[in-house]
């Protein structure tokens, strides 16, 4: 209570919430669980990604989940979002073509942020096919770790917790005790044997944007580290098992080539 007293709201809907706002960029992340409660349930305002690469995809786009307490009303929101979406119009063209509902008014400059009914169409087919597009993933995640769990050259991640359970967006492997240029030739070996993999993420001061405005990525060494040995490997419904199989032997294989082969021992 004490805290909260130190919130100074500067308009109507922040003395309606009384506090600050939690808002989730929830990114992929959708299927997700935290405590047995979905990601788009655990904050204010979540929003979700479709891009091409994301788990579930609108090959552009997102979605905004609201979970505001009261006195606010969800559907209210929306409207109001859906103005903003849609250049400040008060009715969208599908609203237009009703009879005699063809007027409509400009009551604020509005931005473009309406995604087309095309790719909304295809969001809508492919959430009835969603919980077996991450049940794949969950068993290619699986595959990989129970792979490289038994080297000793690599540290596997996470997925699932008492509390919390992935969506498998990323398989990032981390190799251990290498520098950024040996991660680099491992990388490169791997394409080499026609396997394609990336790397997640770079941090921020490693790009020029971020340099010009004076940061130094040797203030982030904790941030470099995990990049520094990072690899992703492909995670996606299509991937066959013997792909899988594929993937696993050509990372072991460009492991050993660059390190020495005692580091890269089964």
């Amino acid at each position: 209570e004490e805290k909260k007293s130190l919130f100074k709201p500067n308009n109507i809907n922040q003395k309606k919430l009384n506090r600050i706002m939690l808002l989730s960029d929830a990114a992929h992340s959708l299927g997700a669980t935290y405590n047995n409660e979905r990601t788009g349930m655990l904050a204010d305002a979540t929003v979700f990604s479709f891009h091409a690469v994301k788990n579930f995809t609108t090959a552009e786009g997102g979605a905004v989940c609201l979970s505001l307490p009261k006195p606010f009303v969800t559907e209210d929101v929306m409207k109001e979002l859906r103005v903003k979406a849609l250049h400040g119009q008060n009715k969208d063209a599908l609203a237009k073509t009703q009879k005699g509902n063809w007027e409509y008014d400009i009551v604020e400059a509005g931005y473009k942020w309406n995604m087309p009914d095309v790719l909304a169409a295809i969001g809508l087919a492919s959430l009835k096919d969603y919980d077996a597009t991450l049940e794949r993933r969950r068993q290619i995640v699986n595959a990989y770790n129970d792979f490289f769990q038994k080297q000793d050259w690599c540290d596997t991640p996470m997925f699932e917790t008492q509390n919390k359970k992935s969506c498998c967006h990323l398989y990032m492997l981390r190799l251990k005790n290498v520098t950024e240029q040996q991660r680099n030739a491992v990388i490169q070996k791997i394409f080499d044997r026609d396997v394609s993999v990336n790397v997640h993420f770079k941090p921020l001061p490693l790009l020029s944007f971020y340099k010009q405005l004076g940061y130094r990525m040797a203030d982030y060494p904790i941030a470099y580290a995990c990049y520094s040995r990072e690899i992703s490997l492909p995670v996606y419904f299509a991937l066959t098992d013997a792909q899988v199989e594929t993937v696993c032997n050509a990372v072991f294989s460009a492991v050993h080539d660059v390190l020495s082969p005692a580091t890269a021992a089964p």
